[in-house]
């Protein structure tokens, strides 16, 4: 069996990857080994007046920049 170069892998390949062979445990831990060195922000504590607010805002962000990030699917009506 040959190796996998997990490092050679983007983010979307190496999840692709892992959930394909997930009995792969050296992917698993690939998976889990990336993902756990990411830097962590902290978006408000819970003592913070404004929790919701900033936790709200922050989800919206996050579904903003997805949303850019993926292709668009126009249609273009033909006319004749």
């Amino acid at each position: 069996m040959s190796q996998v170069n997990f490092q050679a892998m983007n983010d979307a390949e190496l999840r692709l990857y892992f959930l394909e062979n997930r009995q792969d445990r050296a992917a698993c831990q690939a998976y889990l080994d990336r993902f756990s060195q990411r830097p962590k922000s902290i978006i408000a504590s819970p003592s913070d007046p404004d929790f919701d607010a900033k936790i709200q805002a922050a989800i919206r962000q996050k579904l903003e920049a997805s949303r850019s990030s993926q292709p668009t699917n126009k249609t273009v009506e033909r006319t004749e």
